[in-house]
């Protein structure tokens, strides 16, 4: 058994570490918001695994097949069992274990290398009907290692039901292990190494406890996993969307890819391309040339530039941007660059001769890169007084009390939307309010974004902002805030205390002097605006007017077109602007492309129906087959199918809520899976062992205990973000593994505990119900982004209570009926 509970062990580290390679693979050549796809696909795999082996497995104690009146029938159905028998046996023998790791580590390696040619591309939807098979295909191919790794995992449960804790637990302990590995592996190479090294691990398994056939087998792809490691050959890279933004610059004449970085934050490329010339919003009236700029994207879609700052006087154009009407306004000593990527606007804060200037950018890769090689190109602008983090969490560590501007570019080097189902939490209104506490009192933030009409980003942060300023008892938001354009971007000024009318003539005559029109100051009048960029209507004017007064504010907002409400913690998916109720005139107003709408998150209820119905035909498939009528055989299975349904969406819709959660803390979305994924599988692990080794800790009372302990931390979670922010980054991390593995520890009892008393009473269908909680684990993670993109994530916990709840009544009928039926 040890043999077995190892290989267990190293084939779910194994399947985990590609499945957290698979978020990173999936934002560079798709895009960051399909990795959440990642957790979907690979309970998919298991659970047809489960349904493999329920449909094939020979059942202890099943009927015999019944005689045929017509020999000759008999004799043919009989030669059909005796080949299922035989197909039974081989499925769940003991060494199947070592072949079912064999097919793992080979599946990792095929699966990634024929994923990297299926030609699905998420902007092809609205034109292209066939993406939709596509995606399908795509998780079909790349559940299949999650297959293999199930039919070990949920034949061991069915051959070794009694003994189901010590395999759930090497399980679990497994798969947080590969989580930490992984880490190590994408902050020193390049995704599909770490894919590759995951298929290393499973064939090595395979090689230690397999027969002769197996090892041959298992060592020579062992080799070839050295070889595609050591030699890189061009076919195992990752194929980039050519509609990302790095592979649209690359297709210019001269365009040049110079180098790429890896990490587990992000891949950063830099090149040279005709199409980069990065001034936001600069003024129709500067004629000269730009200095040279490098060009570099995150994940080939953010793109942003290094400017050459070696000449002063080639900066002349900084004076030309919208941003600089913040240090137009007075003097800014003291200054704070939230996310300056490539450095534009710690550059400009340098060149107006700000005494200090604090820069905080979350990608470390980012400051690594210019720092190392970009460092007097780039005016050394990270050279000093530079952290790296999220600027919350930099501004709550109390480095600096106080600031003259804090400033926060929303401008890349193209206009591109961002998705509507990526979390910001820069923007939140708790966000702005703790921007307004660092400002001193005649302070100011300065936010700059691009201008993509129709307008719904700048409503929003005006909203946001207003709500902000009245939750920390201003009332009079609407004199403290200020707006200019230029024919592509906006900046928004918003002071901590009324605007000087001093400061507010400055403001008119730096729009005056540079053409950019007057959106909003204190006292505009209608008509003022679009003086030098003429619009159809004066949609802005009427648009602060009305969020600024609390009497329009609510119409405004209800009746508008797209979703510009306020954005919190809890719901932090600032992008999202769609309304429900809205769609058909949404389409319209888009030009009726569909684009928009897989853009902002609709490709969640596509992908919800693929997964739905693929998790249907693994569910509804042994019900439906000629051969499994020992359904007919087990009486009251209702409870034992919502037990396990209710565990399956119970657990995800904790372990991806807290993994969103986290991400503000942790400062990195890999971080954030790795910690989360770590301290709950670790907790569930020693769970899982422990109720072998203590039958009693496995009793219904321990699901009621997990529900209240899953509410209070509902209820606790914001007050307890907010408590480690304060903190430093290690204390943190070491915080929230710590304050998990009790959630984790009672999270791992259930499971178990229902296969033991499956293998008592329901031996022949163990691993259909497997399958049963796997695919309801399936869509918990898409159901979690879509609840929480219209109620947030606290209720979603809430949800996941209820699930435990539901999940302790049911054990506790199948308890009594189980103790009832005991002799």
């Amino acid at each position: 058994m040890r043999r077995i509970y190892f290989t267990i062990f190293s084939v779910s580290c194994s399947v985990l570490m590609f499945e957290v390679s698979l978020t990173r693979l999936f934002s560079i050549y798709l895009w960051y918001h399909f990795a959440f796809m990642v957790i979907g696909i690979a309970m998919l795999g298991i659970g047809a695994a489960g349904t493999m082996l329920a449909v094939f497995q020979r059942q202890q104690g099943a009927l015999p097949l019944t005689p045929s009146p017509n020999k000759a029938s008999g004799q043919a159905r009989q030669g059909r069992g005796d080949k299922f028998n035989a197909l039974s046996g081989m499925l769940s023998s003991e060494s199947s274990i070592a072949i079912y790791a064999l097919l793992a580590g080979l599946s990792i390696f095929f699966s990634y290398i024929v994923s990297n040619y299926v030609p699905f591309d998420p902007v092809k939807f609205s034109w292209d009907r066939a993406q939709f098979f596509y995606l399908a295909l795509y998780c079909i191919v790349l559940s299949v290692p999650f297959f293999f790794a199930g039919l070990l995992t949920a034949s061991a449960f069915s051959r070794y039901s009694e003994k189901s804790g010590l395999i759930y637990g090497s399980d679990l302990l497994g798969a947080g292990t590969g989580s930490l590995a992984v880490l190590l592996l994408l902050n020193s190479a390049s995704a599909e190494y770490a894919v590759f090294s995951a298929s290393l691990l499973c064939l090595t398994g395979a090689l230690l406890t397999g027969r002769r056939k197996e090892k041959i087998t298992a060592l020579l792809f062992i080799l070839i996993n050295l070889f595609m490691i050591s030699a890189h050959p061009d076919f195992i890279k990752v194929k980039m969307s050519p509609y990302k933004g790095l592979s649209v610059y690359l297709k210019f004449p001269g365009a040049e890819h110079l180098k790429t970085y890896y990490s587990s934050h992000s891949q950063i490329d830099l090149f040279k391309s005709p199409a980069v010339r990065f001034a936001p919003g600069l003024s129709l009236l500067y004629a000269d040339p730009l200095p040279d700029q490098t060009g570099l994207s995150t994940d080939g879609d953010r793109v942003d530039v290094i400017t050459d700052a070696r000449e002063r006087s080639r900066l002349k154009f900084l004076e030309y941007l919208p941003s600089a009407s913040a240090y137009e306004t007075g003097g800014r000593n003291d200054v704070l660059v939230l996310e300056p990527g490539g450095g534009l606007h710690a550059l400009m804060a340098a060149y107006y001769g700000c005494k200090t200037v604090h820069k905080v950018e979350s990608d470390p890769l980012m400051i690594n890169i210019i720092r190392n090689n970009y460092n007097t190109y780039s005016g050394e602008i990270y050279k000093d007084n530079t952290w790296t983090g999220y600027g919350r969490s930099f501004l709550r560590s109390g480095e600096q009390s106080a600031y003259d501007l804090i400033d926060l570019p929303m401008t890349g080097a193209s206009v591109s939307g961002t998705f509507g189902i990526l979390e910001d939490y820069r923007l939140t209104v708790e966000a702005f309010k703790q921007y307004m506490k660092a400002l001193k009192p005649d302070g100011m933030i300065s936010i700059s974004l691009y201008l993509v009409p129709p307008p719904r980003t700048e409503f929003r942060i005006l909203s946001t902002l207003v709500t902000a300023l009245e939750e920390a008892g201003v009332t009079d938001a609407g004199a403290r805030l200020a707006a200019i354009r230029s024919w592509d971007s906006m900046t928004l000024l918003v002071k901590n205390s009324p605007l000087a009318m001093d400061e507010i003539m400055r403001i008119k005559e730096f729009s005056r002097q540079k053409r950019f029109d007057l959106l909003y100051y204190p006292g505009i009048k209608e008509g003022e605006s679009g003086r030098y960029i003429t619009t159809a209507s004066d949609e802005y004017f009427r648009g602060f007017q009305d969020i600024f007064n609390p009497e329009t504010r609510p119409a405004f907002i209800n009746g508008y077109l797209f979703d510009i409400r306020p954005v919190y913690d809890d719901n932090p998916f600032f992008h999202y602007y769609l309304r429900l109720s809205n769609i058909e005139p949404i389409y319209e107003t888009m030009g009726r492309n569909w684009l928009y709408f897989m853009d902002s998150g609709y490709l969640l209820p596509v992908l919800l129906v693929i997964l739905a119905a693929l998790s249907a035909i693994i569910i509804l498939l042994p019900a439906l087959y000629k051969r499994f009528e020992q359904f007919k055989r087990f009486e009251r299975l209702t409870p034992v199918i919502i037990y396990f349904s209710m565990l399956g969406l119970g657990f995800m819709f904790v372990e991806v809520t807290l993994i969103q959660k986290a991400i503000l803390l942790l400062e990195n979305p890999a971080y954030s899976i790795a910690v989360v994924v770590t301290a709950i599988l670790a907790g569930s692990g020693t769970g899982s062992v422990c109720c072998f080794r203590f039958p009693k800790i496995g009793s219904p009372f321990s699901l009621l205990l997990l529900s209240l302990l899953i509410s209070v931390f509902s209820l606790t979670l914001p007050a307890f973000s907010s408590l480690l922010l304060t903190v430093g980054p290690m204390f943190r991390t070491a915080a929230i593994f710590t304050i998990l593995l009790p959630l984790g520890f009672l999270m791992g009892i259930p499971f178990p505990t229902g296969m033991k008393l499956a293998g008592e009473k329901y031996r022949g269908l163990v691993p259909w119900l497997w399958a049963v909680n796997a695919c309801l684990s399936v869509l918990a993670p898409v159901l979690t982004i879509m609840l929480a993109l219209v109620t947030g994530f606290i209720p979603v916990l809430w949800i996941s209570a209820s699930a435990y709840f539901l999940a302790f009544i049911s054990l506790k009928k199948l308890t009594k009926n189980h103790g009832a039926s005991t002799p």
